[in-house]
């Protein structure tokens, strides 16, 4: 057997040897059925991805808009005209004016809620003389009116007067990431979603406060914190109503993704004022300096995010990812990073310098070739055996 037939059924050996004992799990697609549609063998990924360049000029393309503080007319008119309008549940105070025999006292031992005139299932409430009274869905005003114009009949100019002495038919609910989270009432000063937030105790550490949800008649409405209480945006601010829900979410969802060649890859949580492609990079130590493309900085956004932040077009409606580029050879240009915002789900990736990529191969080759090298030595030392 010549040097060559000898090479090969060792070289054979040592491959088969090397596939059995191979360490890991290994998932084959061999002798599985494989689904795959037309438009999957049709499409080309790179004809459905844009990519912009990150330059001075452009970057200001790409900002968010700006939130300014903003009044809500709209919201001050509401409040002006607020009453409140008594339901089932509450507690009512009746007093007569120079007939005590009419007004059950309050006195040391009860208190105003216990001693007060129940608001009954059917909206009502009993009262001498006058009977049943329909005070539900009604404001303490018009009950007035209607219990004095009664009560004419038996008491010479009734003087009347009317409050809420506790109010529990018409609540409120803020769930989620707040200190104190429960329901509130709504009583006869009117309650906004500020101030419901406040006497929930404020936000939580893990709020996301950008995209709080009003749930009222089964629909929802997003509201942003942020621009309510940081930028003064008061048309964010609603007025709370009976049964309306508040909830503030985790901020589990407001997360970037970095990788490649940084010097700790990770997960970073976007918090309350919000993260910029330089503040991402200096989250995870910067750039590798000695394997990095400084010219390939790239920020991935899904299709995903054009759709939750509505800035998706027609046009973009086959595109499944914009690429964003930042060069920071000249580290100048890392300012240019600071006016990137990143959006939840980006993925922050710094690809290898050209030179890195061949590092890897060549480091990837050697051991192959080490043995070859030694089970070359190895077969002449045999066949040169005396």
């Amino acid at each position: 057997m010549d040097f060559t037939k000898k090479f090969l059924i060792t070289a054979m050996a040592s491959v088969m040897l090397v596939g059995c004992t191979l360490p890991g799990s290994h998932l084959s697609l061999d002798n599985k059925n494989v689904i795959t549609t037309n438009e999957e063998q049709d499409s080309d990924i790179s004809e459905r991805v844009n990519v912009y360049s990150l330059t001075a000029d452009a970057v200001s393309q790409f900002k968010a808009p700006r939130t300014y503080s903003k009044t809500n007319a709209g919201l001050d008119a509401e409040i002006a005209r607020y009453q409140y309008r008594v339901g089932p549940g509450d507690i009512l105070n009746v007093t007569i004016w120079d007939h005590p025999e009419l007004t059950i006292p309050a006195g040391s031992y009860r208190s105003s809620s216990e001693s007060g005139n129940w608001v009954h299932a059917d909206g009502t409430i009993f009262y001498p003389y006058i009977g049943l009274v329909k005070v539900e869905g009604q404001t303490v005003t018009e009950i007035r009116t209607e219990m004095t114009k009664r009560l004419a009949a038996y008491i010479e100019s009734p003087q009347v007067d009317v409050n809420v002495a506790s109010f529990r038919a018409q609540k409120t609910y803020i769930t989620g990431e707040v200190n104190k989270p429960g329901q509130q009432p709504i009583t006869n000063v009117p309650l906004t979603l500020l101030d419901a937030v406040n006497r929930a105790g404020g936000l939580a550490v893990d709020a996301d406060w950008r995209n709080v949800t009003l749930t009222r008649n089964g629909e929802e409405q997003n509201i942003s914190l942020h621009a309510l209480m940081q930028r003064g945006d008061l048309t964010q601010n609603r007025l709370l109503r009976q049964g309306d829900i508040v909830h503030v979410p985790r901020n589990d969802a407001q997360k970037v993704f970095v990788m490649g060649e940084v010097k700790e890859p990770k997960l970073l949580k976007i918090d309350r004022a919000g993260m910029s492609l330089t503040e991402a990079l200096s989250n995870v130590g910067g750039i590798n300096e000695l394997d990095a493309d400084a010219t390939g900085i790239f920020v991935i956004r899904g299709s995903r995010n054009h759709a939750l932040s509505g800035n998706q077009t027609d046009s973009q409606s086959d595109t499944i990812a914009d690429i964003y580029q930042l060069n920071i050879k000249d580290a100048a240009a890392l300012v240019i990073g600071t006016e990137f915002e990143l959006q939840p789900y980006d993925i922050v990736y710094v690809t290898a310098a050209p030179i890195t990529r061949w590092n890897r191969v060549v480091r990837q080759l050697l051991p192959t070739i080490t043995g070859f090298n030694e089970l070359t030595e190895g077969v002449l030392r045999v066949r040169n055996w005396p």
